[in-house]
């Protein structure tokens, strides 16, 4: 009954489906400059929405129900981002725990991936048009009253066009066109633009102690031409209060190069060819099966849980039932809550932070004081973090064509067998590495997430993970595509070489002295000193 309900839940949306635009696949095989060039100008066209304000809002200085997850759902407030990609981030979770929990029946087939997809794609249009009305009607930029349906209208047709805008500029990288995902794209240049400006800053701010300098780094040479006490000077850049200090930027850097570590952990299971003997190969399952997709999911769950807690509140603040999913304080937001000299209108707004109900305790503890104080809220956390992490990893593997039976079928459609195995036990060995790569790695990803919260990182651990997951993937592209480049300028230096040694002089200087030219221009800047000295003996 489930997967006739599942069918046709997928049938039913399938006539809507048509109503969201699509990017078509690539006809042609896109180069990697080419590629290079449509990331670049997909990030362009996010970076300006980003800064172009909502026409028509009268205020933004109600509560942000969204602050404490902009860096990570790549918003920013005010502006065309406001609702960035978390519409179609928690579209993605909810139709993925549908799928998991087989109300969604999900078949093999390309055709029923794409169904999926494209209901996916509608679910997500439908939450941003959700979400712009809520916000409006809510008042978060003016009480509808007062700015008129007009405007009102016009606000959310803005956010729903941009939310279209996110969509498609994500589906341009999926499909081809640029390097890895839309969403990853943003995600990491929130997140790498706030730890930069978090160590470089040069906006200055009023402390107790005096004018001070936001950026860590620049904060402590400042520190040490103005203070006559060194020794003190030193001690306040690395443990000052409220603001970025060189303990978090360490701890940032250390986050990071722990979890660049563990990017190496793997299990490479040895795959032969069924078809030609002697070729053997191997499918190589990291620890890090599902990457940072258990992360992403969990904090689009936590997020819309924030915002729908704190509007609940903010209409029944002493409903017992309410203050249960989370209780509420606000506090003037600003950044570290000290007011800028520079900017004094940079603190208008409020910033509002969970002090009881579900919210709080699945809130990461402000600082080590905070664990000792409350170590309910430690423990709580932790278990929530690494429960759902290795929750949504597990899951994911069978709604995103990567469990082992879908293994087993790629590698049976490229004609490979597992040594030692036939075609019909392939599954059940894939099934004792696969599953548990994807349960532990997505423990694993929540218990570095909790360690950088803890220890102070910059962005939050969430953040930090999420950007050096999503660096590590277009580094590995990069690679991948390089060496794609490589490979086939090899080929053709090689074919060249031996047509030119067997053919006449009039031939060389006509047909393949332009070929070996194109060739070298092509291989040559991709290998290094001692390849391209054993290419060039070769060729002479």
């Amino acid at each position: 009954l489930i997967i006739a309900m599942g069918f046709k839940f997928l049938e039913f949306v399938k006539p809507f489906c048509g109503v969201i635009p699509e990017v078509s696949k690539p006809e042609r095989k896109i180069q990697f400059r080419e590629k290079m060039l449509w990331t670049a100008i997909t990030l362009f066209i996010f970076l300006v929405c980003c800064q172009i304000p909502l026409f028509g809002i009268m205020s933004s200085d109600s509560a942000d129900p969204f602050y404490w997850m902009r860096v990570i759902m790549a918003s920013n407030r005010g502006t065309l981002m406001e609702l960035g990609i978390g519409p179609i981030v928690t579209s993605s979770l909810i139709m993925q725990l549908l799928a998991g929990a087989k109300i969604i029946e999900v078949g093999d087939t390309p055709k029923d991936r794409a169904l999926f997809n494209g209901a996916q794609k509608l679910f997500g249009m439908v939450i941003t048009m959700g979400q712009a009305i809520v916000y409006v009607m809510t008042g978060l930029y003016g009480e509808p009253s007062s700015i008129g349906a007009g405007i009102c209208l016009l606000i959310v047709v803005q956010l729903v066009v941009a939310g279209l805008i996110v969509l498609l500029l994500d589906e341009l990288l999926q499909k081809g066109y640029g390097l890895g995902s839309g969403i990853s794209l943003f995600i990491a240049t929130n997140i790498c633009e706030t730890i930069v400006w978090k160590a470089f800053s040069p906006a200055t701010v009023n402390t107790g102690r005096g004018t001070e300098f936001e950026g860590a780094v620049i904060a402590l040479f400042h520190l040490l031409a103005t203070r006559s006490d060194k020794t003190r000077a030193l001690r306040e850049a690395f443990y000052r209060q409220n603001l970025p200090n060189l303990m978090n930027l360490m701890a940032t850097l250390f986050i990071f190069a722990v979890v660049i570590y563990f990017q190496g952990f793997r299990v490479d299971l040895p795959i032969k060819s069924a078809r030609y003997r002697g070729q053997y190969s191997s499918y190589p399952i990291k620890l890090f099966y599902t990457s940072n997709i258990p992360i992403i999911l969990q904090s689009a769950l936590v997020s819309n849980l924030y915002m729908i807690s704190q509007m609940l509140a903010s209409k029944f603040s002493g409903n017992f039932f309410i203050n249960l999913i989370g209780q509420w304080s606000f506090t003037v937001m600003q950044q570290f809550d000290i007011i800028t000299l520079d900017n004094p209108d940079a603190s208008s707004g409020y910033r509002s932070y969970p002090i009881g109900g579900l919210c709080y305790y699945l809130s990461p503890p402000e600082n080590l004081t905070h664990i000792l104080e409350d170590p309910i809220h430690c423990l709580v956390y932790i278990i929530f973090m690494l429960g759902s992490c290795a929750f949504f990893s597990k899951t994911w593997i069978d709604v995103s064509g990567s469990s082992a039976k879908d293994v087993a079928k790629q590698l049976k459609e490229q004609q490979m067998v597992m040594r030692g195995h036939r075609e019909k036990s392939m599954i059940h060995e894939l099934n004792r590495y696969i599953p548990t790569a994807a349960a532990f790695g997505g423990l694993c990803i929540g218990a570095l997430s909790v360690m950088a919260d803890f220890i102070g990182a910059i962005g939050s651990g969430t953040g930090i993970l999420l950007a050096v997951t999503i660096i590590y993937q277009y580094f590995e592209v990069f690679v991948k595509e390089q060496q794609e480049m490589g490979g086939v300028a090899v080929f053709f230096l090689f074919i060249s070489i031996a047509m030119y040694r067997n053919s006449s002089n009039e031939t060389r200087n006509a047909i393949f002295w332009p070929l070996d030219k194109l060739t070298y221009s092509l291989l040559i800047p991709n290998l290094n000193r001692e390849f391209r000295a054993s290419f060039l003996t070769i060729g002479l």
